[in-house]
């Protein structure tokens, strides 16, 4: 039987569909139609098992797949035999302490003698303990951010976002306990074959994420200011150049990286750069 790698997915939501996205532009064709548990790649030698978010560490540690794509916060909880192998960039939040809104917070110590709610006990103790805070924490699942309206808790560690779910229960966030994002895990017993697919696929994630964090940008500029622009320029190399039909200017080709985007465009503007045009790179490799 041909080698090929089993990746184990979250079956619906937003981490599926960003997940499923980040494939297709690595050039991995597939079918995942509604409902389906398995789908294997047209093009590429790699399996999809579809399965619940929080399954899918156990999953990678017991050898049923290779690999898989989850939360890190749920790679944390589960604290199974996995390695990170790729942090993603995105479905990105953090795992949050919060508290009533009414109540006055100093600092961690408020915690002392508390009880808090929370789906992620693990994570939680480590950072309760870590910071020598001595609360009482309760494992529920599902509508953490109610349990101090009914009295089951004094304050909640949850998963927030926007912070609005929150702020509609009463409730503001104090403290960041972790902060996440999606990532790629890997099981501890890959085959030499296996491994090999596997550099491929992260040689694949590389190139969509560079390209995804750099925009290619041609300008025109006076050939007595090419020094000041280029410095402003810090592209794979040094940006190319080539000379117009006017007479003392050149266009230049580079590569800015997303971070630092509006700040170079700034210092490009002020030095004497004309015609900026930016265009989004689709792969890009280094």
């Amino acid at each position: 039987m041909d080698t090929y790698l089993r990746l184990a997915i979250q079956k619906k939501g937003r981490l599926s569909d960003d997940s499923l996205s980040l494939l297709k532009e690595c050039g991995i064709k597939f079918s995942n139609g509604t409902g389906k548990l398995m789908a294997a790649s047209r093009n590429f030698p790699i399996e999809f098992l579809f399965l619940r978010d929080d399954d899918i560490p156990g999953y990678v540690a017991d050898g049923v797949a290779d690999i898989g794509i989850a939360g890190e916060n749920v790679v944390l909880e589960k604290n199974k035999n996995v390695s990170i192998v790729k942090r993603l960039g995105f479905s990105k939040c953090r795992l949050s302490l919060a508290i009533p809104k009414g109540h006055t917070y100093e600092g961690l110590t408020y915690f002392n003698g508390k009880s808090i709610a929370t789906s992620y006990p693990n994570i939680l103790g480590q950072f309760l303990q870590q910071n020598s805070i001595n609360a009482e924490i309760h494992e529920i699942s599902g509508s953490v951010e109610i349990a101090p309206g009914i009295g089951l808790a004094e304050a909640i560690c949850d998963l927030v976002s926007t912070g609005s779910t929150l702020l509609s229960n009463g409730l503001k966030e104090v403290e960041t306990v972790l902060r996440s994002e999606a990532v790629l895990i890997a099981g501890e017993s890959l085959t030499e074959a296996k491994q090999s697919i596997l550099n491929n696929l992260l040689f694949r994630l590389e190139s969509v994420q560079e390209g995804r964090n750099n925009k290619y940008i041609l300008l025109n500029a006076p050939n007595e200011k090419l020094d000041e622009i280029i410095s402003y320029l810090p592209g794979m190399r040094s940006p190319t150049i080539m000379p117009l039909a006017q007479k003392g200017w050149s266009s230049l080709h580079s590569v800015i990286n997303e971070d630092a985007f509006w700040e170079v465009i700034e210092n490009l503007k002020k030095a004497g750069a004309e015609g900026i045009l930016v265009v989004p790179i689709e792969k890009m490799i280094k």
